[in-house]
């Protein structure tokens, strides 16, 4: 693109590109750092994984509010309404259709795991919650790939 052409953008198709940008970024973030053999992953606790799917989610969510930039305290309100158990679990339901079997047995494993909700919470919703973390968790460590189509389907919104 010429510079001249640059002024000529709209501030949506710039903020396109740029999302565009993360999503590729949020794709080559590495690989999970060692894949670990099916084995190993069946003895990690299904709480464990859902600990580590925790921050990969929030991770990921960071990473998709990063453009168009904001303000510190915008960043937070749109990354804390994404990361609270009741979006969680709508985030899971919209996704079972498209989940394999295999995925699915995760997914009941981290709904037996969850425990000690918060009194705020329905305990279905907490469930819901920790099974998608639970997800999340055990695709980074053996399907990075699919991970990321899983979350590229989410329906945020910006």
């Amino acid at each position: 693109m010429k510079p001249q052409e640059e002024d000529f953008q709209t501030e949506d198709e710039i903020a396109t590109q740029q999302s565009s940008q993360i999503l590729a970024l949020l794709t080559n973030i590495g690989q999970s750092p060692q894949f670990l053999c099916e084995a190993q992953v069946k003895k990690i606790s299904p709480a464990a994984l859902a600990y580590l799917g925790d921050a990969i989610y929030e991770l990921y969510v960071r990473m998709f509010y990063l453009w168009p930039q904001q303000r510190p305290e915008i960043y937070h309100s749109l990354v804390v309404a994404q990361v609270r158990a009741e979006k969680q679990a709508s985030h899971l339901r919209s996704l079972i259709p498209e989940l394999r079997n295999h995925e699915l047995e995760i997914v009941r494993r981290g709904r037996n795991a969850a425990t000690g909700r918060p009194k705020r919470l329905d305990p279905e919703i907490y469930q819901q919650a920790t099974s998608l973390e639970t997800l999340v968790g055990y695709l980074y460590l053996t399907d990075y790939p699919r991970l990321t189509e899983l979350l590229q389907k989410l329906p945020l919104e910006k």
